[in-house]
């Protein structure tokens, strides 16, 4: 009786410290039939969703090459014939017969993009398990590690499984507290139609296929899993599809999957081979070595983050209870958790040498999921990486920056072949063939700037890192995209003879004026993506010492496009016709690029263009679909209301389903448009870090935007452009107190920070003037807008702050207070 006195008491003390642990997910239930309740482990090629079921167990998986589909163009060839009629009838203002005529001519009529799909299931049936106790799961994000434990009569059973990022597997462990109690049957099912499922040399369970066909592209991607089971103690025996393990002590599961996919041109590998490869690699190998590698390669990239915004009771709750529970209540750890979450499936989704993390990064269970599961970069694949550089992640940026300089290579023909253009062009989405052709419809796809906006994360790199030779390397990149808009540009005939993208739009958004069409000219998202395009490859050439003549006239082009616009309403114009209806309150807010990710609107030196920013964003309102918001916490972060960006995130993490038929989150923390969609996960790390930390401006900004609800906290690992990195800084009571800063690259560090700050050995700071020397922080002068006879624009009320100067040499630590 004190045996079980003590085991009982054991069981809910473990309990209870586990969930106390700030940086995991926990639950007290099971995850059911329903996918958004698994927990998400990966290791950037391979991704698993946990659903923790006590009877029947489901391992859901996929591997970050299994696309339906191969090599395949898109481009529609009549494009160039039909170019100039459509850009008069939109001059004329005849926007429609405009869209009519681009579906025809401009859109493919071949593949609309191919598909993300999923390798299948490993399901594990555990026979006798239905009366069950003391369950508990868990998603470790500190550690990369998912866990379920439950009691059945008096024996405690245990399941903890990774994605090694060291050994290219999946391992799952099944242990008992008892000896010989470990019985169950392991088989494999998949929505793939062409597929075999089968036992080989009685220990291996394997499905083998090739994925679909889809939209006259003959889907070539051959794919296999290979599962295998090492025992300690008990037996195992197999039939033509199961592999039965019986008495066991423990069982320790490897599952391996590799695919045929060399690049987006070649499909020569051997998936049997690699597949094979990486399992025998990692199977002699003891589950406690496996996890320690796993443990060591994870916390490299993970631990260089940490983050407290303060504790409160809340979370000794289940993760779930506190999702409900969030908007009502005070529970910074839950942000803190949400945060680092969301810096987790960076590190699991994306990994050198993989492909980039698409629209549910690399988790997938539907053979046909929304929207293709592909790469939208009209907004949402561009912000997967928003928080790549900042949270100090900067290596896994690299297969978003290696697709981007795949697609400057596809690019091309589309350039030349649609549009009569030199350089390179991707309309609003792409996929792991690098499609660069316009899909969906005029109203969506006849977009150009799909290309100019991916390459300007090449520049964000560079700008964070300082690689020169990663610069060089990706220059060519740049050129070309700057290459299609001084072949694209027309003058406008109505406007000034400013220098306008004809046909554009501004992204899934379309003004009553134009009888709901989307296609304009000269729409201001354009503008602004132009004007960065244009910047960048500027600098790029200067720096590197290259192209003279043509930095000359990207210079005199650049003078030549629109300014931006503040309209009747006091608000940032979307269109250059002052046609913004305030009470439109659409998800996209395209023309606040200029805001954010762009440093084109600032609260200091374009003062008008900001404040009719913040309309804009107070007409669109706060609740939308998940990724929008995300976004926006960004965009109030950049306008230093700090409370309005806490509101964002409260939003966000709202359990979907609620009253308000918007986005919000899923119990697994997974972002919901809905559906999932991961970008809103990245969108909200990246504008928790922009409220503590900005380095856009000019300066390192600090605390520019910390509501009222995070008085004191701390963080540390934060990265700044200019290779600058925050050691440590804690406020309290809304002041900055300590500060420690490293110089990674040299050169002058311009702090803004909301209190006054000393040196170590008690010296003055001295007091930043003038424009910032630190080649990193140049910042390109933005037009005077053209502001509306009607409007009445206010200028911005900010808070007082203070500008430093700091000389610092590289590898320099530089030690501040209050």
């Amino acid at each position: 009786m004190k045996k079980k006195i003590f085991f009982l008491f054991f069981v809910l003390t473990i309990t209870f410290v586990q969930a106390q642990t700030p940086l995991k997910l926990w639950y007290k239930q099971p995850s059911g039939s329903a996918w958004e309740n698994a927990l998400p482990i990966g290791n950037g090629r391979l991704g698993a969703m946990i659903y923790g079921n006590v009877e029947n167990e489901i391992i859901q998986l996929n591997e970050h090459t299994v696309w339906s589909g191969s090599p395949n163009r898109n481009d529609n060839q009549l494009a160039l014939e039909k170019l100039a009629e459509i850009r008069k009838l939109i001059f004329e203002g005849n926007h429609k017969e405009a869209e009519k005529m681009a579906n025809q001519a401009i859109i493919t009529k071949t593949s609309h993009g191919q598909k993300f799909e999923p390798v299948g299931s490993l399901n594990l049936v555990f026979d006798g398990h239905e009366n069950y106790n003391n369950y508990y799961r868990e998603l470790d994000i500190e550690k990369a590690i998912s866990k379920t434990t439950y009691k059945v009569g008096d024996v405690v059973y245990t399941r903890e499984a990774f994605a090694s990022l060291a050994d290219r597997v999946i391992v799952m462990k099944i242990s008992a507290s008892k000896a010989g109690n470990i019985s169950f049957n392991a088989n494999i099912s998949s929505p793939q139609k062409s597929k075999t499922i089968a036992t080989t040399n009685s220990k291996d369970l394997t499905i083998s296929g090739i994925t679909s066909d889809h939209e006259t592209v003959k889907g070539m991607v051959q794919f296999k899993g290979i599962v295998r089971i090492k025992l300690e103690g008990g037996s195992l025996q197999s039939n033509d599809t199961s592999l039965v393990i019986k008495g066991a002590n423990a069982a320790t599961i490897f599952i391996s999957i590799a695919t045929n996919f060399n690049n987006y041109q070649n499909l020569s590998g051997d998936e049997n081979k690699r597949a094979a490869d990486y399992l025998n690699k990692a199977y002699p190998k003891t589950f406690t070595t496996l996890l320690n590698s796993q443990i060591l390669a994870y916390q490299k990239l993970f631990k260089r983050v940490k983050i407290d915004l303060g504790e409160t009771d809340a979370v000794k709750l289940p993760t779930d209870e506190r999702l409900r529970n969030f908007s009502n209540t005070n529970d910074p750890q839950m942000v803190a958790l949400y945060y680092q979450f969301g810096r987790y499936l960076l590190i699991s989704s994306s990994q050198p040498g993989g492909q980039p993390a698409n629209l549910q990064g690399i988790w997938n269970h539907r053979i046909n999921p929304p929207w293709d599961s592909k790469y939208t970069i009209n907004i949402n694949a561009e912000m997967n990486y928003w928080p790549a550089e900042k949270t100090n992640l900067s290596e896994l940026h690299e297969p978003f920056l290696k697709m981007v300089q795949e697609l400057s290579v596809t690019g091309q023909k589309t350039a030349k072949d649609m549009y009569g253009a030199r350089g390179w062009m991707a309309h609003h989405n792409t996929d792991i063939w690098r499609a660069t052709g316009a899909i969906d419809g005029a109203f969506w796809g006849m977009w150009t700037a799909g290309g100019g906006w991916v390459s300007q994360h090449l520049w964000e790199h560079y700008l964070y890192t300082g690689d020169k030779a990663f610069l060089a390397s990706v220059y060519p990149a740049l050129k070309g995209a700057a290459q299609f808009y001084v072949d694209f540009l027309v003058e406008h005939p109505q406007k000034n003879n400013w220098l306008v993208v004809n046909p554009g739009n501004s992204p899934e958004n379309a003004p009553a004026a134009h009888d709901g069409s989307s296609l304009d000219a000269g729409v201001t998202m354009d503008n602004q993506i132009v004007f960065d395009v244009f910047s960048k490859a500027i600098s790029a050439a200067q720096i590197l010492k290259k192209d003279v003549s043509f930095v000359d006239s990207l210079k005199k082009l650049r003078d030549k496009l629109p300014p931006m616009h503040i309209g009747q309403h006091n608000q940032l114009q979307e269109w250059l016709d002052d046609i913004d209806d305030p009470k439109d309150t659409h998800r996209h807010i395209s023309h606040l690029y200029g805001l954010y990710p762009s440093n084109q609107i600032s609260a200091y030196r374009t003062p008008e263009l900001f404040e009719a920013s913040k309309n804009s964003l107070i007409y669109r309102g706060d609740v939308s679909t998940g990724w929008s918001m995300g976004w926006k916490v960004n965009w109030w972060a950049k306008l230093q209301d700090g409370n309005h960006a806490y509101k964002l995130i409260q939003n966000q993490l709202t359990p979907i389903g609620n009253e308000r038929g918007a986005g919000g989150t899923y119990n697994n923390l997974f972002d919901a448009h809905p559906p999932f969609q991961i970008d809103g996960n990245f969108g909200c790390t990246s504008g928790i870090t922009e409220m503590l930390m900005q380095s856009s401006d000019g300066a390192v900004h600090l605390l520019p935007a910390l509501p009222d609800v995070w008085p004191s906290g701390k963080i540390s690992g934060l990265k700044a452009i200019g290779g600058f990195e925050i050691v440590k800084m804690l406020w309290k009571d809304t002041k900055l107190v300590k500060l420690v800063i490293k110089s990674n690259l040299g050169g002058n560090l311009r702090l803004r920070t909301p209190n006054e700050l000393k040196q170590s050995n008690g010296a003055k700071l001295k007091e930043a003037i003038g424009k910032n020397a630190n080649p990193f922080y140049s910042l390109d002068e933005t037009a005077k807008p053209i502001i509306s006879e009607k409007a009445n624009i206010k200028l911005p009320t900010l808070a007082a702050t203070k500008l430093y100067d700091i000389s610092t040499q590289k590898g320099q630590i530089i030690i501040l207070s209050r």
